[in-house]
């Protein structure tokens, strides 16, 4: 009997425990909802970006991902960002889907650029740049890499494939040299 309410008591703290780190944490990282203006921007391709995902300038959070959703004109991801009322942005701002660490996470960044005229709510970021593809890169670091190792060929080396093959004629036999008479010396003379 003892035993088990050592269990339940230490199931009590170990629950108390874990509650408290769930609520630190999200305290912590700043995962609240943002309230503010919103603005777009058309992708190619979003690779992983999800909706929740931070909106960071200069590495700064000022917003989040609200919503991704396919443009059925232009058959383009529309990615719609939540942005903090304080922060404005010029309308020439640049905007990329980029990595948090090579294992995935993703992040909208945005470069703001020199304009004096600021997007507004329902603005549509005209400058956008998707994200890199990493299986790509590296099939193509692979590939060149696979390609460089190999020595060239010379171009006497180089086998003609279209050309029909030439055949090898036999040498023809060589003829026996009989040797050179001199005036001192008597004529060889072959017996049979």
């Amino acid at each position: 009997m003892s035993r088990s309410i050592v269990e339940t008591v230490l199931g009590a703290f170990v629950l108390v425990g874990a509650l408290i780190f769930l609520v630190f944490s999200y305290s912590e990282g700043d995962a609240g909802t943002v309230s503010g203006y919103r603005i777009s921007a058309n992708f190619s391709g979003i690779g992983g970006l999800k909706v929740g995902d931070e909106v960071q300038v200069s590495g700064v959070k000022v917003g989040q991902v609200a919503r991704i959703e396919l443009d059925p004109k232009q058959y383009l991801a529309r990615v719609t960002m939540e942005i903090d009322d304080n922060v404005e942005l010029p309308d020439d701002t640049v905007a990329l889907i980029s990595s948090q660490s090579l294992l995935g996470g993703k992040y909208m960044s945005l470069e703001p650029g020199g304009s004096p005229d600021m997007l507004e709510g329902g603005s549509e970021i005209l400058y956008t740049q998707a994200p890199q593809n990493l299986e790509e890169l590296l099939g193509k670091f692979i590939f060149s890499m696979q390609k460089s190792d190999k020595p060239e060929a010379a171009p006497e080396d180089t086998v003609k494939v279209n050309e029909p093959a030439q055949e090898i004629q036999p040498a023809p036999a060589a003829t026996p040299i009989a040797p050179k008479a001199t005036p001192d010396s008597e004529p060889d003379v072959l017996v049979e």
